[in-house]
């Protein structure tokens, strides 16, 4: 009995994602030509679709460069503003003393 194999995951997934977006770029408009659209209809809509590709390539790539970034910035020793520990003023809890100005 042969142990199952783990499928491979792709080396880039917003690359293949790109590629079949291309892909639909090109073919959508040959359809829409078959089907008896205009030149210009078909030929906007080719447009139309290369800005959503190409908007949607930028942010994946965005996206991909973020959460690289993520387990770097993980470090413990680098705590931000809202990541601090220990009590205080500003926690959530009920403040004890008066609120009333001393005059």
């Amino acid at each position: 009995m042969t142990a199952a194999r783990p499928r491979a995951v792709p080396a880039a997934p917003a690359s293949d994602v790109v590629r079949w977006a291309v892909f639909s770029c090109v073919l959508v408009p040959v359809v829409l030509l078959w089907y008896g659209t205009s030149l210009a209809g078909a030929a906007g809509t080719a447009l139309g679709l290369a800005a959503v590709t190409a908007v949607c390539r930028l942010l994946l790539r965005q996206s991909e460069r973020g959460a690289a970034r993520l387990p770097a910035e993980e470090d413990p020793a680098r705590r931000g503003r809202r990541h601090r520990t220990g009590t205080g003023a500003h926690r959530g809890g009920r403040h004890t003393g008066g609120s009333t100005p001393v005059g």
